[in-house]
């Protein structure tokens, strides 16, 4: 039989031999282990898809079986496969056999073997042998729900079972405001909030599947959500103008003072509710962007003992309490970076979460800050979605690799890919699946998956669409922040037409505004191109139209940033502003729709109020 294989990530070690298996029309899995609970979970997947592929219903046993019976032999054997989390996966004429050096590697073997099942032709499986380990220990997803959109629980399972399948094995659900605080109400009620019951169902749902749910709340700063209100609003840095690293200013509150007497018990407080709704030991802790600190109630400590040391001061005090209660702490990395004289005095059991966005971020320089003084770390690259509205699909790529190469060089014992959701969470949950993938089979073995074909890859095993259409429109619409003359850093220009101000957006046009003018005319024309095969991709999902109306809506808002821009370089009659008007309204109500298929109401309204205001540009 002809081998044309894509398997997600891409193995290590692949030797396709002659011959093939055929799917017998009755078989066996046998869960060969003292404690075949253990192995129960990989079991009943597989046999859930081979009855979603191939229509086929085999039998599930333990124990004392003849072994001409078994079809499907699954045991650990760590003498066989010696890396943990590895697997050996058998395709012979006589039958089917995974090996794992413990349950997650049998688990991942299964995933392997069912990416097979669905290339299957006439139920036959090309002979081979994989084995495979990961480079990774710790391979994660983290996912903004802080920012407005709070997906459903059904949603979350289905996003944890896809990742599952990918070797994925955490996830974290980064919160600022949005878990439901019974002594909080006041900072959550309008957000649709995770619960605590939300959350015990979630964490069993990502055991079952070898997935750490991990628990994630800011601490420091980003609580902007928190520190308007009357009950909290003496614990503020400052309710002022802030000056940004980003050349612009801001009004606050956005962080504690970390001196104030009320602001550790607050934080602390939390911790109380939060944490036992998860089984996990690790706890990300938050404290990234501080950029207020020292600007208010900090300002002469901060003066007096320096930023950087009335920073760590804080941080050392976080730690105190949650190794008290027997977690690993994780915590951004991007303030103590910058303060490098610090970092060797940082507990040797915390976990530094080195981020950045870009492809050139300098990975490679603090990586190797940590590991100098042996602290240890993750890599956190993104999909670098957010900003965008489709993404920014050769930033993610190259972002997602330098995290892995410099990962690996420096010896990070994780890499976490974050999804984050700035100035309204504007991009669809499917617009990630791109970089999910890509991330998963990066930080699972780097140079298998350096050069394989993300386009075919998020067809088939995201969109599931073997033609590899919808994965080509969601790698080129993903493009397409290129296109425009101008491209900024962590975002689209597209993006920033829709959220400025017209006369901000003018200045885009600069000096040449002609030249600019051309080119979002050429990107109206590449945006038609890039959609033009969408009605023909065959999912076979069953939420395959809510797909395609996402990202038609997503074309949309983006033609209509082209045609906002071209109105504030040029100028538009009335007839023009009342299309672009009618336009708006046209999309923001698909807009709702899809937010709510997949997400919370909490959220939606303050998300489409960034679109609503353009409203007075256009009358």
């Amino acid at each position: 039989m002809a081998v044309d294989l894509l398997l997600l990530p891409a193995p290590r070690r692949m030797t396709v031999q002659a011959g093939q298996f055929v799917l017998p029309a009755a078989g066996l899995v046998l869960l060969d282990d003292p404690r075949p609970q253990t192995l129960h979970s990989a079991g009943l997947r597989f046999l859930a898809a081979l009855a979603r592929i191939n229509g086929l219903a085999w039998d599930l046993a333990a124990g004392a079986v003849p072994a001409a019976q078994v079809t499907l032999h699954l045991r650990v054997a760590p003498e066989r496969v010696p890396q943990p989390q590895g697997y050996r996966l058998q395709v012979a004429d006589s039958g089917l056999l995974v090996e794992g050096h413990d349950p997650a590697g049998l688990f991942y073997g299964v995933c392997t073997l069912i990416q097979l099942l669905e290339q299957a032709e006439n139920g036959g499986l090309p002979c081979l042998t994989v084995q495979d380990w990961p480079d990774f220990p710790a391979r994660g997803v983290m996912l903004d729900v802080s920012r407005d959109k709070v997906l459903t629980l059904d949603t979350l399972f289905e996003l944890v079972d896809r990742l599952a399948g990918w070797k994925i094995n955490q996830f974290q659900l980064y919160t600022e405001h949005t878990f439901a605080y019974r002594a909080h109400r006041v900072v959550w009620e309008h957000a649709s909030p995770l619960t605590g019951q939300d959350i015990l169902a979630l964490d069993a749902y990502c055991r079952e599947r070898f997935v750490e749910l991990v628990p994630n709340q800011n601490s420091f700063g980003h609580l902007e959500r928190w520190l308007p209100h009357a009950a909290y609003a003496d614990l503020a840095e400052t309710h002022g103008e802030i000056e940004t690293p980003w050349g612009h200013k801001m009004q606050g509150p956005f962080s504690l003072a970390p001196e104030h007497p009320g602001s550790l018990p607050l934080i602390t407080g939390l911790y109380d509710e939060l944490l036992p709704h998860f089984s996990s030991r690790m706890f990300n802790v938050g404290l990234d962007e501080t950029i207020d600190l020292g600007q208010g109630a900090s300002r002469e400590i901060c003066e007096a003992r320096g930023t950087g040391r009335v920073y760590l001061d804080f941080l050392l005090k976080i730690y105190a309490d949650v190794q008290r209660r027997g977690y690993t702490m994780q915590f951004w990395g991007d303030i103590i970076t910058k303060h490098p004289e610090l970092v060797p005095e940082l507990p040797r059991d915390v976990i530094a979460m080195a981020w950045g966005y870009e492809i050139d971020h300098p990975y490679d320089e603090e990586c190797a800050l940590f590991a100098a003084s042996g602290i240890p770390f993750y890599v956190c690259p993104g999909t670098a979605t957010w900003c965008s509205l489709a993404g920014r699909t050769d930033n993610a790529l190259g972002n997602l690799l330098n995290a892995a190469e410099n990962g690996l060089k420096h010896g990070a014992i994780g890499y976490l890919n974050t999804d984050w959701g700035d100035r309204g969470h504007w991009q669809t949950p499917p617009v990630s699946y791109l970089g999910y993938a890509a991330g998963a089979g990066l930080s699972w073995a780097l140079e298998a998956n350096r050069s394989v074909d993300w386009a075919a890859l998020i067809s088939r095993f995201g969109f599931e669409d073997p033609s590899g259409g919808m994965g080509r429109v969601a790698y080129d619409l993903g493009n397409i922040y290129q296109q425009p003359s101008f491209v900024p850093s962590n975002g689209s220009v597209l993006f920033w037409a829709l959220q400025l101000p017209l006369d901000e957006v003018a200045a885009y046009g600069g000096s040449q505004p002609a030249g600019v003018s051309a080119a979002l005319r050429q990107t109206l024309t590449a945006i038609d191109q890039v959609m033009a095969p969408l009605a023909g991709t065959r999912m076979a999902r069953a939420d395959a139209d809510l797909i395609r109306r996402e990202y038609e809506n997503t074309a949309r808002i983006m033609r209509h940033a082209c045609r906002r821009a071209l109105l504030a370089i040029e100028g538009a009659g009335a007839e023009e502003r009342a299309a672009l008007a009618a336009d708006l309204g046209e999309f923001l109500i698909e807009y709702r729709a899809l937010w709510l298929a997949r997400a919370r109401p909490g959220g939606l309204d303050d998300s489409a109020a960034r679109f609503e205001r353009m409203l007075a540009d256009y009358q």
